[in-house]
């Protein structure tokens, strides 16, 4: 059996957004990131693509139209005009969600990025996409929460829905996944599983006993977790069972995995142990069972790691092995002063996990009592949702993908996007 068909997404304007500089959500680590994996020539193993600029059209199919208008009107210039409406949609100075140069453009291109691979995945153009860019999993229906303004997430989901009965979200993130959770609460075509930070944390909620409702009752697993977690811990005692029960009882077309890094050992605003390595493995395993899956990035505030987490969880992704020595780069005097590309967990950090298995024994008892994987009566699949407002690409090259997907293959060198050494 051949190795994955491996897609993956990436705009150069996109890590060129800044939110402010105080601000730790950095788009820049987004540069970082594709420029390891560019250096350790990762790119040449999978079909890189440049992404849509998602319309507000396909971004109404989840979020309301007016708040949809209001991110594409608002700017730092005219923030008194909309003064009467910033607290309602949660965003400006006084909130995480500051409003900066470009925001529209930034929100656009991560979650074209998302249904872009979420197309690829439907019409079985590749096996795996990727989109560090996306992964925005605490935005609402009508407001921005935790620097997420459009929840990509849900919309990539939402798309998958089209082809596949039953849709898997994974979110390895520090903080629950909440806005995925709350989108597809109350329905058992979507299953949402969140390990994370639970208690006196950002956003409060993702108790094990938030298991869903209505029809959705059983269908939202939540993993409360404290500070601390190793890589033997998280993936032994609960991730691996956990997830394989789900596979068993839930049986997904598709899966949608995010990979917040800020869940890794040191950084800014997380809490866990994690090295590279431990996270890596969760993806890894995810993998394994050979679904359609899209790969989404998420939070992660040490930029330095999470360039180090996502290159490497591209090479896991492609099964192309990488050196830990890091490659000449750009940036590569992020990587001081050992220029490795793996982490080592801080034996300073106490792990304050001590009732995994309890939660263990109650999250598979959760999933147990489920009836079997829900059926759905498919019938005529809805077309991948295009619209001309969409098609705001004038200055881009007209290089349509198979079955319509316009993109802009990433072909031409540029210091940005795509490079190789000449021999």
């Amino acid at each position: 059996m051949g190795k994955d068909r491996v897609s993956y997404f990436y705009h150069p304007t996109t890590p060129l957004h800044y939110y402010g500089p105080s601000h730790p959500m950095k788009p820049h680590r987004l540069k970082l990131a594709h420029h390891l994996i560019l250096a350790y020539k990762l790119y040449t193993k999978m079909e890189c693509y440049r992404c849509h600029p998602a319309s507000a059209a396909e971004m109404a199919q989840f979020h309301s139209d007016e708040y949809v208008q209001f991110l594409s009107k608002i700017t730092p210039d005219n923030l008194r005009t909309y003064s009467g409406v910033l607290q309602k949609f949660n965003a400006g100075d006084t909130t995480d969600c500051p409003v900066f140069d470009g925001l529209y453009d930034f929100v656009q291109l991560y979650t074209g990025a998302s249904l872009d691979g979420a197309i690829q995945l439907n019409q079985q153009q590749a096996d795996i996409c990727i989109n560090w860019s996306g992964g925005l999993h605490h935005a609402k229906k009508s407001e921005a929460s935790g620097f997420c303004y459009i929840n990509d997430i849900v919309l990539a989901i939402l798309e998958l829905l089209k082809v596949h009965a039953r849709v898997l979200y994974v979110d390895i993130d520090v903080h629950h996944g909440d806005g995925v959770e709350e989108a597809f609460y109350t329905t058992d075509r979507v299953m949402t599983l969140s390990l994370h930070k639970y208690g006196d944390f950002f956003p409060g909620t993702g108790h094990i006993q938030d298991v869903g409702a209505k029809d959705g009752v059983g269908y939202s697993v939540n993993a409360p977790l404290q500070a601390g977690i190793t890589d033997d811990t998280y993936l032994n005692d609960l991730f691996i069972p956990v997830f394989d029960k789900i596979m068993e009882v839930f049986q997904p077309g598709a899966i949608v995995l995010q990979c917040g890094a800020d869940s890794l050992t040191g950084d800014r605003l997380g809490c866990f142990n994690l090295t590279t390595r431990g996270h890596a493995s969760a993806v890894k395993h995810v993998k394994g069972y050979g679904v359609p899956t899209l790969v989404l990035g998420g939070g992660g505030y040490t930029i330095r790691n999470v360039a180090r987490c996502w290159a490497y969880e591209t090479s896991v992704l492609l099964e192309e092995p990488i050196e830990n020595n890091i490659p000449f780069n750009d940036y590569y005097e992020y990587y001081a002063p050992d220029f490795e590309l793996h982490l080592k967990p801080d034996p300073s950090m106490a792990n304050a996990n001590d009732n995994l298995t309890s939660i263990r024994t109650e999250l598979l008892q959760q999933l147990q009592d489920l009836q079997g994987a829900p059926s759905v009566q498919m019938q005529q699949v809805p077309p991948a949702f295009r619209t001309t407002a969409a098609d705001d690409n004038d200055d881009m090259d007209e290089d349509e993908g198979a079955k319509g997907l316009s993109r802009k293959r990433m072909k031409k060198p540029h210091s940005a996007e795509l490079y190789d050494e000449v021999d």
